[in-house]
């Protein structure tokens, strides 16, 4: 089955790794923290600026894809601080509202400085 690399402007972007890849009717988005990708700074300080803001970005490569939020299947959300569920989850739900998808959410690994929360997610396009 071959591959597509998914590119948006509306997220940020790194030469060492794709956005997201489309293979079949699958889109796999790649780790996204909240970075505003106009202005490469973090959307904020609180876990709930910095993860409305990496739902976006990850939303904006399924649309990219030709998705919608109703086509995400799966989602990893990877906290700096276990503390921050609470705010997170509020953010969270307000973006999935009803019938929301398959969720994980572990540590994350590495310490970035300033970031909260890294989101990941999986759609199938219908």
């Amino acid at each position: 089955m071959p591959r597509e690399v998914v590119h948006t402007d509306q997220a940020p972007s790194s030469p060492m790794w794709s956005q997201g890849v489309k293979a079949g009717d699958h889109v796999f988005v790649s780790g996204m923290v909240g970075i505003d990708a106009t202005t490469g700074k973090l959307a904020g300080e609180t876990i709930q600026e910095q993860t409305l803001k990496a739902l976006a970005n990850c939303l904006a490569v399924v649309e990219a894809a030709g998705g919608t939020a109703d086509d995400v299947v799966d989602v990893t959300v990877l906290l700096a601080d276990p503390d921050d569920f609470q705010g997170m989850n509020e953010v969270y739900a307000s973006v999935f509202t009803t019938d929301p998808p398959a969720r994980n959410t572990p540590r994350l690994g590495p310490a970035l400085p300033g970031v909260r929360v890294s989101i990941r997610m999986t759609a199938i396009l219908k």
